[in-house]
């Protein structure tokens, strides 16, 4: 019951924290404000997740290096300068297993190196039971948290996916990561999970990710299912995809989900159109006949259909089948022509409706290479 009443008390401090609310030191809680007595580096307390020591670390791989006859005396001095800087934990004990072991240098070097190509899955390394737990856990967290960095997702939360959080020397880098990969690929409840974890069990946590954990926190609290903010989210996982080389089938699929969902969006509008439509129907203000009763010789106001601008099939109404066809072609357009498009497109088309068109187009045309010009 304890930790359950804490786990709460954390959530609601965490959308505080994020709406820029709190204690009063310029809108942010530090940690101390929520757990005054974290638990120490090196102490289990129930349920808590901590560093192993960085003395721990070194005698580990000086024991695996010197087990499978790699290590040398000259390892020493690096291993010390290694562990000195500032980074991850994950990184410092990696890289001293990398001294030796040219696997997994190479590994991390290509992880960690922006202009390689990401990984065609995980690699076997990370499966080869010939190599420790320890040693494959703890050198996935750091070569996971390279990918994550890079905005390749997919790998990175794979590879974290073999490993129980509790084998690994790092936790806090674990479980940040994880999340962040969570939530990039709109997963939200594992996201969810992976960020309660890291703010209510981690002790010691560093600040950066407390304080994105929380930000990435509150914004799942936000996330509605296919409202425009989900379009939002999925045309930038698509432009991400396609920036790390990753088109295919699977983009291919999120594509379809949006213009899917884009189409729904537009019969809503169609029906809400003829439902307001057909409500007005022989109805006119102040009890005049309507175009078209006996006794009025007044013309109808609709506009004949050939003057309907294109994209518009009258009455506000946005043709989904146009939607389609400029998709379609929207990369092979000049800039005036797609600015022209989409004028005609939105033109009498609700608020509502026509910021989600616009949104779609927008991010279409972030994701498509732009149309060479002709010389002249």
């Amino acid at each position: 019951m304890k930790k359950n009443n804490s786990r709460r008390r954390t959530i609601s401090w965490v959308i505080l924290v994020a709406m820029g609310l709190g204690s009063g030191k310029g809108g942010f809680v530090s940690g101390a404000d929520v757990d005054p007595k974290p638990v120490p580096v090196g102490q289990a307390g129930f349920g808590m997740l901590v560093e192993q020591p960085m003395d721990s670390l070194k005698k580990q791989a000086r024991e695996y290096l010197t087990s499978r006859g790699l290590w040398k005396p000259a390892f020493e001095p690096l291993l010390e300068q290694g562990f000195s800087r500032e980074l991850p934990i994950s990184d410092k004990f990696a890289d001293a297993l990398a001294l030796g072991d040219a696997r997994i240098e190479v590994l991390l070097s290509e992880a960690r190196n922006n202009d390689s190509l990401p990984p065609a899955g995980v690699p076997a390394f990370f499966k080869d039971k010939k190599y420790p737990e320890f040693v494959r856990a703890n050198v996935g967290v750091s070569f996971a948290r390279a990918l994550s960095l890079r905005r390749i997702h997919e790998e990175a939360l794979e590879t974290l996916g073999l490993f129980a959080v509790e084998k690994v020397a790092d936790p806090g880098t674990y479980l940040y990561h994880r999340a962040v990969s969570e939530h990039a690929l709109m997963m939200k409840n594992e996201a969810t999970s992976s960020i309660d974890r890291l703010l209510q069990d981690v002790p010691n946590l560093p600040e950066r990710y407390r304080m994105v954990g929380m930000l990435l926190y509150y914004d799942l609290t936000t996330w509605k299912e296919k409202d425009l903010s989900w379009i939002s989210r999925k045309m930038e996982m698509i432009q991400r995809r396609l920036e790390v080389t990753r088109g295919g089938k699977t983009t291919q699929k999120i594509q379809k989900e949006v213009v899917a969902r884009l189409d729904e969006m537009i019969k809503e509008m169609e029906n809400q159109q003829k439902e307001s439509s057909s409500s007005n129907q022989g109805n006119c203000p102040d009890g005049a006949p309507s175009q078209g009763q006996p006794g009025n010789n007044a013309q109808p106001m609709e506009p004949a259909k050939d003057s309907r601008p294109g994209g518009v099939s009258g009455q506000g109404v946005v043709d989904s089948k146009r939607v389609k066809e400029l998709a379609s072609v929207w990369g092979k357009l000049p800039e005036k022509d797609q600015a022209k498009a989409l004028v005609e497109l939105t033109r009498n088309a609700p608020p509502k409706y026509r910021e989600a068109i616009e949104l779609y187009f927008k991010k279409l045309s972030q994701t498509m290479p732009t149309p060479a010009t002709k010389n002249p």
